[in-house]
C-alpha cells in the first residue's frame, strides 16, 4: 500500500494542477455524504472536534479523511488542524494508499479559494490581504498568485510577530509586509482572504469597496464568524457547497437569523461555476464573496492527483 508523508504529498500536488483538478471534480461530481462532527471533551476551552469526511466515485476510488480541529493548539505552538487520508478501490474495497491529510487539507483548501477567485476576482487583481497567520496562510498566498497577478501582499494577525514571520517567508517574491491597521488593509486590497478561527467578525461590510473579492475560509461552526452581517448583505455571495455552508458557516447562519440574507442570496456554489450554470463576477464594480467550509470532494480530488501522478 502506498504511503505518502507530508513532503511527498506536497511534491505531488502542484498548485496549478490541483486547482484544475478541483475544477474538474466539481464539474463531474461524486458521492459525498455530509461530514460528521464529534465534539471531543476534556480541553480547558472546549471546541475540540473530530471530523469524518467520506467521498467516492462509483467504479473509481473511495476516500475518507479523519481530521481533528483543536483551536487551543495555537497556545502550544502547534497547528489547529491535523488529518490523515485513506484511499480504497471502490470496486473491491481494497486499501490503496494512506496520505498525510494535514498537508493535503491545506493545499486543497487554498486551491478551492483560488478556484473561486478565478471566477470571482477582477482579472487584474494584484493586491492581496491575508487575514490570519496560521499554517494555511502561506498556501493561500501561493494559490491566489496562481490565478491572479498578485504583486503586493499584506498580512494581518492578532500577533504582529507572526504576521512579520509570514511576510519574511515571501520577501523578494512580492511587495509584502505586515499590516497594523486591518481596516486600512481591507480598503487597500483587491482580494481579502481570511483564514482564522475567529468567533467575532474581523472584516466589516462598511470597509468594503467596489471591485473587491472576499475569501472566507476559517469558520466551520455556527459560533465562528470572520465577517459581519453587513458584509454578507453587500456582496454577491458564493459558497463551496450550499449544504455545507448553510449548515456550518457561522457568517451565513448569523446573517440569516438576523434577516440580513436568506438562502436565495447564494448565487452559486463551486459546482455551478465549474459547470457554467451560475455566473461569476458580472461587473468590475461588483463586490464578491466566497465562503468555504471544506468538502470531501476536494479531498478526494487532491488524493487522486497525488496518487496518480
Amino acid at each position: 500500500m502506498l504511503q505518502l508523508d507530508a513532503d511527498e504529498v506536497a511534491a505531488r500536488l502542484d498548485r496549478a494542477a490541483l486547482i484544475d483538478a478541483l475544477e474538474s471534480a466539481f464539474r463531474l461530481g461524486c458521492h459525498s455524504p455530509e461530514r460528521q462532527h464529534y465534539a471531543i471533551g476534556g480541553s480547558p476551552g472546549g471546541g475540540n472536534v473530530l471530523l469524518i469526511m467520506p467521498a467516492w466515485r462509483t467504479g473509481g476510488l473511495i476516500g475518507v479523511k479523519l481530521a481533528t480541529v483543536f483551536p487551543g493548539n495555537a497556545a502550544r505552538g502547534q497547528p489547529a488542524v491535523h488529518a490523515s487520508y485513506t484511499l480504497f478501490d471502490a470496486a473491491t474495497g481494497v486499501p490503496l494508499a494512506v496520505l498525510d491529510g494535514t498537508e493535503l487539507t491545506r493545499r486543497r483548501t487554498a486551491a478551492a479559494s483560488a478556484l473561486a477567485a478565478r471566477y470571482l476576482a477582477i482579472p487584474d487583481a494584484s493586491r492581496l490581504l491575508l487575514v490570519g497567520t496560521g499554517a494555511l496562510a502561506p498556501h493561500l498566498i501561493e494559490s491566489h498568485a496562481i490565478v491572479r497577478p498578485i504583486s503586493a501582499v499584506r498580512v494581518w494577525g492578532r500577533r504582529p510577530e507572526r504576521a512579520n514571520e509570514v511576510a519574511r517567508r515571501f520577501a523578494g517574491r512580492f511587495d509584502i509586509e505586515a499590516a497594523a491597521d486591518l481596516e486600512a488593509a481591507v480598503a487597500w486590497a483587491d482580494i481579502v482572504s481570511c483564514a482564522t478561527l475567529a468567533d467575532e467578525p474581523l472584516v466589516r461590510g462598511a470597509w468594503l469597496r467596489p471591485g473587491q473579492h472576499v475569501d472566507l475560509v476559517g469558520s466551520f461552526t455556527a459560533a465562528m464568524r470572520e465577517a459581519d452581517d453587513d458584509a454578507l448583505a453587500r456582496v454577491s455571495l458564493y459558497v463551496d457547497t450550499r449544504a455545507g455552508a448553510l449548515a456550518e458557516s457561522g457568517e451565513l447562519i448569523h446573517a440569516m437569523a438576523t434577516g440580513a440574507i436568506n438562502a436565495e442570496s447564494i448565487r452559486g456554489e463551486l459546482a455551478d461555476l465549474a459547470r457554467g450554470t451560475a455566473w461569476g463576477r458580472r461587473t468590475p464594480e461588483e463586490i464578491t464573496l466566497f465562503k468555504s467550509v471544506g468538502c470531501a470532494i476536494e479531498d478526494l480530488a487532491a488524493a487522486e492527483l497525488a496518487t496518480h501522478r
